[in-house]
């Protein structure tokens, strides 16, 4: 594989402004602006952390943040691989031109791995059928051997693995395939200390030795993910996957990346109404809010079919005009409500409903504390309504 032309990968350094976008594009909904040059930003960052390389996880289309677009800034962050979850989703980053190492870890055993190993995606082998499936149907396949180290998800059993890796040499020998990487993941890396951690650290460290003891050559040893990227330097091996920490997302429980990570999102949306009410007026369904003094409220036109999570009624906030403002009533499928009090705002303002922080707007942290979730279940459950837009070298332009 040839590495991608960095200076082909036009990224603004400005912070993203929807607003802006928004004059630029001439859209006038709710918009979703992605800033790569944070993404490149973050990924020098983590890059920066290890010894290792490290693969950008650009899975879930990039995070919601466009797989594409995240690919090609985190490759100008310092990023020399990527890696995804389905054939499918590896298949547009091709299509895109991204000429670099691509790894494909969860798919069913029917797939089309013929067509994977045609694009040169690399393919994760979890169990003996995977194996055989990926042998018979993608002669020369690049593979790379997953075993669970401690999750009883994806990845093959300890009681299975030294079978898989004495297959895998056959198949080897025969010519059908080439193992090219061992991998794993950590189940509890986002709790540095916790015990777990270093139980999948050393059922890793067994994998590798019954790999090789099966006589494989594994170049590409990975365990670490985004969190044990940040605080478990014992895990990085000689590759590191990062996805969250690409687009600002520091899963760590103490924060390691919090402060240097940068929000990659804004999402904003124009209030579309604005009305007078009298105290006692009650709002939205089931009337779970009731002004208690006249006041003023302002309609924005999305809610939780693009993604607004409904649990976060009653407790989430806007940016407009400079000022948080609560969100009142329940969040409904496509608008929002918020309390704006004696402000008198215009049809057409643009309210942040998460962004970076830089201006006091509520996080993606924010939204996720709000709803009891997580922000990667935020900012990936965006949904196609919202439209997206792209900074490139200070202009901004349909993603």
């Amino acid at each position: 594989m040839s590495a991608v032309p960095v200076s082909a990968v036009p990224v603004s350094a400005v912070p993203v402004s929807a607003v802006t976008v928004s004059a630029v594009t001439g859209l006038s909904g709710p918009l979703l602006a992605v800033d790569p040059a944070a993404v490149a930003a973050n990924t020098r960052l983590l890059a920066g952390r290890t010894g290792a390389e490290v693969m950008a996880v650009v899975k879930a289309d990039g995070f919601g943040h466009g797989a594409v677009e995240v690919a090609r800034a985190a490759l100008l962050g310092g990023a020399t691989s990527l890696g995804v979850t389905s054939i499918e989703e590896a298949l547009p980053l091709r299509e895109a031109g991204l000429d670099v190492p691509l790894l494909s870890w969860l798919n069913p055993v029917g797939a089309d791995f013929a067509t994977a190993v045609h694009a040169q995606v690399e393919l994760a082998v979890p169990s003996l059928e995977h194996l055989a499936a990926i042998a018979r149907q993608g002669i020369g396949a690049r593979v790379h051997l997953h075993l669970d180290t401690g999750l009883a998800r994806d990845g093959a059993a300890p009681a299975e693995w030294a079978a898989l890796c004495r297959a895998a040499r056959v198949a080897e020998r025969a010519g059908r395939l080439r193992v090219v990487g061992v991998m794993g993941h950590l189940a509890c890396a986002d709790e540095p200390g916790h015990p777990a951690n270093a139980a999948g650290r050393l059922r890793f460290a067994w994998g590798l030795r019954v790999a090789r003891a099966a006589g494989l050559k594994p170049a590409a040893r990975h365990l670490a993910a985004t969190a044990a990227a940040l605080t478990d330097p014992l895990s990085h091996h000689t590759l590191v996957r990062v996805g969250a920490g690409l687009v600002g997302i520091d899963p760590t429980r103490d924060g390691a990346g919090s402060t240097l990570l940068r929000p990659a999102m804004t999402l904003t949306a124009p209030v579309v109404t604005v009305r007078r009410v009298r105290a006692g007026t009650p709002v939205g369904y089931g009337h779970t809010w009731t002004a208690p003094a006249a006041t003023t409220l302002g309609l924005l036109p999305l809610g939780y079919a693009d993604g607004l999570p409904r649990a976060a009624s009653g407790r989430a906030e806007v940016l407009l005009r400079g000022r948080r403002r609560p969100v009142v009533g329940r969040i409904s499928m496509d608008q929002v409500v918020v309390d704006l009090g004696e402000e008198e705002v215009r049809l057409g303002e643009v309210a942040t409903v998460f962004g970076p922080g830089d201006d006091g707007e509520p996080t993606a942290a924010d939204w996720a504390r709000w709803s009891d979730t997580l922000e990667h279940e935020v900012v990936t459950g965006l949904g196609a309504r919202v439209h997206r837009v792209v900074a490139r070298s200070g202009l901004r332009s349909l993603a």
